[in-house]
């Protein structure tokens, strides 16, 4: 009999892997190969295995453009890997060692390239990807928040909806995130984070500084509002199904998500996990964003159901584009062309880059 979880990954994750680099034979195969959760994580991490291997093979032999792509996508499959999958952190942390491997090693090849950047951060680092586009001396940069259990590792089809618009990318995994997830607990003032983030780019002359806005999807379109509400050097905010209050519905959310938060906000237990997801809320937050947003809800989103967006559009206090996606599911990953380039297209806008 197929694990409950197998069949609730094959149904709900498929636009969600597909929209961000896996192929969607390898999708079907690899789901379609197991009937167990546990082996899920080894499932992905062989097949990520094949991908690395031509990545491997291409860059020895000179091939630097095959290299680039086969090494991502690796990185992408091994990031997948390690979706959800907290119950081994043993495997985990295997499959996550390798998807950083792999990025590592496809950025200098990626059109256009990416340099891995390691950001001071309470007496350590944040790790990270910077991407400046072709062509552009000096250009604005969007800093990019992921989610609960996303990182810069899936967010390559993300980068180049920005990047093709003369804007420069960092992505960068935060407290409770990617690299960091194991020295750092989720935080709800993310501006101390972004904060310190913005004081890195600013020693930096190759990107403009004066010119910064902020994008995050799911537990990021969380993430981003807060820090554009107390850190006012970010000129314009895109927040992507976002929640209003992360505990609010923390009995409906999915188990594995339930989970991961406990793990990733380093919570010795449920009730605790609960009491720290409270913590994330915008609740006398909101009123205080003053720069333009670009706010996106999804109308089957059963995570961040669509009225936390709509709540956040009506009380910040700045120009908000509310843009509501009916039969979009959570992030509205099957439904890309109804929001990225239009929410790239505004944010150039906002960041003054000519069409």
């Amino acid at each position: 009999m197929t694990d409950p979880l197998i069949k609730h990954a094959r149904e709900h994750w498929i636009s969600r892997y597909t929209v961000n680099g896996v192929l969607t034979s390898d999708f079907i195969d690899v789901t379609h190969s197991i009937e167990r959760w546990e082996d899920w994580c080894s499932a992905w991490s062989a097949r990520a295995l094949v991908h690395e291997k031509l990545g491997r093979e291409a860059l020895a032999a000179g091939n630097s453009f095959s290299a680039g792509e086969h090494l991502n996508r690796a990185a992408t499959y091994y990031h997948f890997g390690k979706y959800l999958f907290v119950q081994d952190m043993e495997q985990h942390r295997a499959a996550h060692k390798k998807a950083v491997e792999c990025l590592t090693l496809a950025l200098p090849h990626l059109d256009p390239p990416g340099e891995r950047v390691l950001i001071p951060y309470e007496g350590k680092h944040l790790a990270g990807v910077l991407r400046l586009p072709h062509g552009v001396k000096r250009p604005p940069i969007v800093l990019m928040t992921m989610g609960l259990d996303s990182t810069k590792e899936e967010l390559d089809t993300f980068e180049m909806t920005f990047l093709k618009r003369g804007i420069a990318i960092l992505a960068f995994d935060g407290p409770g995130q990617g690299e960091a997830e194991y020295d750092f607990p989720i935080r709800a003032d993310y501006e101390a984070v972004t904060g310190q983030v913005i004081d890195w780019l600013q020693r930096r002359d190759d990107i403009d500084s004066n010119r910064i806005g902020i994008w995050g999807i799911s537990l990021g379109g969380y993430y981003a509002p807060r820090s554009a509400a107390f850190e006012k050097r970010l000129k314009a905010c895109i927040a992507n199904c976002g929640p209003w209050n992360f505990a609010a519905h923390w009995d409906e959310l999915p188990k594995l998500t339930r989970a991961a938060f406990r793990v990733r906000s380093h919570s010795t237990s449920d009730e605790q996990a609960r009491q720290r997801a409270n913590e994330l809320s915008l609740e006398g937050v909101a009123s205080r964003i003053e720069c333009p947003m670009f706010v996106i809800a999804a109308g089957l989103d059963r995570l961040c159901p669509p009225g936390d967006a709509k709540r956040l559009a009506s009380e910040a206090h700045g120009p908000v584009e509310l843009v509501v996606i009916e039969d979009g599911n959570h992030v509205a990953h099957n439904r890309p062309y109804r929001y990225r380039p239009q929410s790239a297209d505004w944010m150039a806008k906002q960041l003054g880059v000519r069409a």
